[in-house]
């Protein structure tokens, strides 16, 4: 059984001011500069959070059966990508079971983009809804048995993305699964197989979550002058490793998919400074959440406008907003699906 719990109502008048700090800068996007020749903002970076469960492989589902499952316990997170490969309409179905006795998860916050045929708006719609928040829900358990998180049809070729984080207040399997449209998915998974892995072996389970970045010290836009941060290229900013509990077999999560970035952005001084994303991989549709002034903002589309962007890595650039120094700035980032990685963010200074 699910319960829908309410959330609070955001403050009409905070919420007000922080759209005029979103929408108080004209500022172009920084085309003059060399990219690729900004110096790299210097920040601290730490893993923290529970368990991630990646369910991205088989992304190409051709067939019925479990497409990721493992046992958690506590502070978790769900990130499926799956599109629906055969030739008959499915089901995608997110079940989790207790083999002892009752359990209750609390989903906290949550975000599905799809089912549709554009990939990449899928990927951004679910970005704009997870960084969104919603309502808290509390699924019950029953002792020995199993209750649906999810579970929507889609038609062949579709895509369905969906970020789920919760807490399980005693350990429960958490079950991916394709299911014939006309089935009872609770009734089918007791006989489902596992599916195995496609190429890129995009599954598994990962400890810490959600990544936070300190930067060494506070911005100055009149001292430091453009620079950039970069996200997600297994350089600077590394991949997470661990393990795909189907098989045992160690798996890296490339692109860092369902990891919850938390960036704390201090600027100091005279002038306001603008943010900007480029994308560097390809195309890329997201969002990004922002806290200024402690007041949360709505998701901020990346790029706004449009779908997507990217292919044109030196001049795409979607601004995020431009704020005053000597106040509490948090961005919130996370890979979308679908999208190519890395990305960079630009610091500049507002001209």
């Amino acid at each position: 059984m699910i319960r829908y719990i309410p959330g609070p109502m955001r403050s009409i008048a905070a919420a007000a001011a922080l759209a005029f700090a979103l929408g108080g800068s004209a500022a172009a996007g920084p085309a003059e500069l060399d990219i690729l020749k900004l110096p790299e903002w210097q920040v601290t970076s730490s893993s923290y959070g529970g368990k991630l469960l990646l369910s991205d492989s088989p992304e190409m589902a051709a067939g019925d059966g479990i497409l990721y499952q493992d046992r958690v316990a506590g502070d978790a997170r769900l990130f499926f990508h799956h599109v629906n490969a055969t030739a008959a309409p499915k089901r995608l179905v997110v079940l989790v079971e207790s083999t002892g006795p009752a359990a209750t998860v609390t989903v906290h916050q949550h975000g599905v983009g799809g089912p549709g045929y554009d990939w990449m708006a899928v990927g951004k719609a679910a970005q704009v809804a997870y960084l969104a928040g919603g309502d808290l829900r509390q699924i019950d358990v029953p002792a020995g048995g199993a209750a649906t998180l999810y579970d929507a049809a889609f038609k062949p070729n579709m895509l369905i993305n969906g970020i789920f984080d919760f807490i399980a207040d005693r350990p429960v399997t958490v079950k991916v699964m394709l299911v014939p449209a006309g089935e009872d998915a609770k009734a089918f998974a007791l006989r489902a197989r596992v599916l195995p892995p496609d190429g890129q072996k995009l599954r598994g389970t990962f400890d810490g979550k959600d990544r936070m970045l300190v930067p060494m010290k506070v911005y100055n836009p009149q001292d430091d002058g453009p620079v950039a941060l970069t996200l997600a290229d297994n350089a600077l900013d590394q991949y997470l490793e661990g393990i795909d509990a189907t098989t045992g077999e160690k798996v890296v999560n490339y692109g860092n998919y369902g990891v919850v970035y938390k960036l704390f952005l201090p600027a100091d001084g005279q002038g306001r400074t603008a943010y900007y994303l480029n994308p560097r991989g390809g195309d890329y549709a997201g969002a990004l959440g922002i806290k200024y002034k402690y007041v949360v903002a709505p998701p901020v589309p990346t790029p706004a406008g449009s779908t997507a962007f990217g292919s044109h890595k030196l001049t795409d650039f979607a601004h995020v907003g431009t704020f005053g120094g000597g106040e509490s700035l948090w961005l919130m980032f996370s890979p979308p699906g679908a999208s190519n990685l890395p990305v960079k963010l630009i610091i500049v200074p507002e001209k």
